[in-house]
């Protein structure tokens, strides 16, 4: 029995939100610096956006709660 058989992982093993292939511990949640990148091009270009509903009104700031 090895050293590394006595170690607890942290976190389960989850598919990448990208590719599907097991998450490597490096790059957790995703399972290589590829994947991790272009979820991160992603986020840069905006593709992850939560939208706002067009009937909302923003409060003004000058006016009491």
């Amino acid at each position: 029995m090895s050293l590394d058989d006595k170690v607890t992982p942290l976190r389960p093993k989850r598919p990448c939100p990208e590719c599907g292939k097991p998450s490597a511990r490096e790059t957790y949640p995703f399972c290589s610096t590829r994947c991790k990148d272009i979820d991160l091009n992603r986020w840069l270009k905006g593709a992850y956006v939560i939208s706002a509903r067009d009937d909302e009104e923003e409060p003004d700031a000058d006016e009491p709660k």
